[in-house]
């Protein structure tokens, strides 16, 4: 990739996205158009080269995103765009799932192949493997067996964004790559326990249980502003008692004694920073087309990590020293999700941010985050 290429990060408002972008801005590239839907991001440039150019879409819509690749003419596209959530998310919302991630794949593929893309970048997950899928998870168990029903519409759509890059390649000689990273943490994700993934959930529940016990009610008001409950927990964080904070918390299973968490905690999860992600998309894009990768390459740390061990390690880097209570009655998902990460590796890619320094420096980012929302509105009713 040329440093003045035209590029187009689908999705930047995200935390993939968002990453891609520090990315592709600390290696000098300065001709990036970014897309965003539901909010402007709030961009924080270093400097490096100038904010990208956003544009407000509705990636659904195939006019809308055809208009969009005539106008800006891309030559390289990072998908990254995707509706996203945990297993409560992914179980509540199904038919959203698949057909929100089905017509974004569609829409932007189709129009990176007619448009004449040099080549793009589409964005998976590691959900697209079957339920008991061998482990490590290699990237040919794809389609050997039947998905894990708690995601399987996200999955379905995922898999068939490969399919759609694989038949484009075959039929017309694009160049479309297709990755797939483990489970993602990092600046930028999604806390909102409603649609959360496990990681950003276990971080927010640990934080929100310190502040309580610290009686510090300003800062949880601080907190349910920047980042929203959801919508069944029906509050946002306006001027309240302190009773009705803590009664609030209580039923997501927060309080300043515990922290209760979604299963048994005896599942295996691995975890990859989001910065790590794009780094390593980055150097596929630059270095490799679709024939030295195949169909798709796993993007991991071939680590896996027990949950109850995970939200240990939260809990101390959060600085929470009380108890962790388990709900069995809320599904674990599958019990084990490693990748085979060793075709990336032979093409001389490999991590470099340990879990814990992540986690230190989301937990961080996090803070900053919550501390940015001006005092006088967390103020605490009388």
């Amino acid at each position: 990739m040329e440093k003045g290429a035209k590029i187009f990060i689908a999705g930047f408002a995200g935390m993939v996205g968002s990453a891609i972008f520090r990315r592709l801005e600390g290696e000098g590239f300065t001709n990036i158009v970014g897309s965003y839907h539901h909010r402007a991001p709030a961009l924080a440039s270093r400097g490096v080269s100038e904010s990208p150019r956003l544009v407000h879409i509705d990636l659904r819509r195939q006019a809308d995103v055809d208009a969009l690749f005539e106008a800006e003419r891309p030559e390289y596209v990072f998908l990254a765009a995707a509706k996203v959530g945990g297993i409560l998310a992914n179980s509540t919302y199904k038919a959203d799932f698949i057909y929100d991630n089905i017509m974004i794949a569609a829409n932007i593929i189709h129009g990176a192949f007619r448009y004449g893309t040099k080549k793009l970048l589409n964005l998976g997950s590691s959900c697209i493997y079957p339920k008991d899928s061998p482990q490590p998870m290699k990237e040919d168990y794809l389609l050997t067996g039947p998905l894990e029903p708690t995601n399987e519409p996200y999955a379905v759509a995922k898999i068939s964004a490969i399919k759609l890059c694989r038949y484009f390649n075959e039929q017309y000689k694009t160049h479309f790559l297709s990755v797939m990273p483990a489970n993602l943490y990092g600046p930028q994700d999604n806390f909102n326990l409603e649609t959360s993934h496990v990681l950003p959930a276990l971080l927010r529940k640990f934080y929100l249980a310190k502040l309580l016990k610290r009686q510090d009610t300003a800062t949880v008001l601080r907190d349910v502003q920047r980042f929203p409950l959801g919508v069944a927990v029906g509050f946002d964080g306006e001027t309240s008692t302190h009773e009705r904070v803590v009664d609030v918390l209580e039923r997501i299973g927060v309080s300043d004694s515990h922290v209760r968490i979604w299963g048994t905690g005896e599942v295996f999860r691995e975890f990859l920073h989001v910065d790590d992600l794009a780094d390593a998309c980055v150097f596929l894009m630059k270095h490799f087309t679709a024939e030295d990768i195949g169909e798709f390459i796993n993007i991991g740390t071939g680590k896996e990590i027990r949950l109850n061990e995970l939200a240990r390690l939260i809990q101390a880097a959060v600085g929470f020293d009380g108890e962790i209570r388990h709900d069995p009655s809320k599904p674990d998902g599958v019990k084990r999700k490693c990748l085979d990460v060793s075709r990336i590796r032979n093409l001389g890619w490999r991590p470099k941010i340990d879990l814990k320094e992540g986690l230190e420096e989301t937990i961080r980012w996090y803070a900053q985050a919550v501390s940015e929302i001006p005092a006088a509105r967390s103020e605490v009713a009388p």
